[in-house]
């Protein structure tokens, strides 16, 4: 059976991003995930996720500075001193939060650098996974299509799992989102399966338009939270998509697993 998170950075955003936990624990979720909780101290996030009985299951590290369009530092040369010191913020939130992942970003490149970028890429995740694992977390990386997100360093399910089977390390997982996989290159049950083994989070969102995991995209989601179940996922399935007309009416799709309704 699924288990489903809330991303409060997409979900409940009728409300403050305070008042989002306990609103996620009132339709019936159990988890919750979030992008970039920086703008509220640690300590008063892990406040509202323990009074709401929830669990923080996901969030980003820190990605450089989101309004000049940098999205992620993990790949830029010469900005290893800020993506550490910025894993270690990410780190002080996840023992607050007690979560046990945190996703790393890769960040936006030019075609010419992906040379020298890749060789700070691998650097920088093994220097993460180690890092992380000292405190018990494990760094996920995501692939994010490039429509979403141009320049983007990461992009196929195929590619991130090049990166987690050379580096090999025990501590460093795949997020795959069904949204960007889909995006990318379609072919879920392929990619997914191949994936497995690493798979560490999967997060949903429906195709055309980010929208609600519904019958009103292109994608078959019964299909595909039963092949879920058919290989035995027992991880959290992330809700990060941007409601059609309100979080609590598009939760519709949701009602069947106790959600929403």
């Amino acid at each position: 059976m699924p288990r489903f998170a809330a991303n409060v950075s997409l979900l409940f955003t009728e409300v403050p991003l305070a008042e989002r936990f306990a609103a996620a624990a009132r339709a019936g979720f159990k988890g919750v995930e979030c992008q970039f909780p920086y703008q509220l101290s640690a300590e008063q996030i892990g406040d509202l996720v323990a009074v709401s009985e929830l669990a923080m299951v996901l969030f980003n590290a820190p990605p450089g500075d989101w309004a000049a369009g940098e999205r992620g530092l993990a790949a830029l040369p010469g900005r290893d001193s800020e993506f550490r010191d910025g894993l270690d913020l990410a780190l002080d939130y996840a023992e607050f939060l007690e979560c046990e992942q945190i996703h790393v970003m890769a960040g936006v490149v030019a075609e010419e650098d992906w040379g020298p970028a890749l060789d700070t890429y691998l650097d920088n995740l093994a220097w993460a996974a180690d890092r992380a694992r000292e405190q018990g977390v494990r760094i996920l990386i995501e692939p994010i299509n490039p429509v979403d997100m141009p320049g983007y360093f990461l992009t196929r399910p195929e590619d991130a799992l090049r990166v987690i089977e050379d580096l090999d390390h025990p501590n460093l997982g795949l997020l795959y989102d069904v949204y960007h996989a889909q995006m990318e290159r379609g072919a879920l049950t392929d990619t997914l399966e191949a994936a497995l083994a690493h798979i560490a989070h999967i997060q949903i969102a429906g195709v055309p338009g980010r929208h609600e995991p519904d019958a009103q995209g292109e994608m078959n989601w019964p299909y595909l939270f039963d092949l879920l179940d058919a290989h035995g996922y027992a991880g959290w399935i992330g809700c990060e998509y941007r409601p059609r007309a309100g979080t609590l009416p598009g939760l519709r799709w949701a009602r069947p697993w106790g959600i929403g309704a």
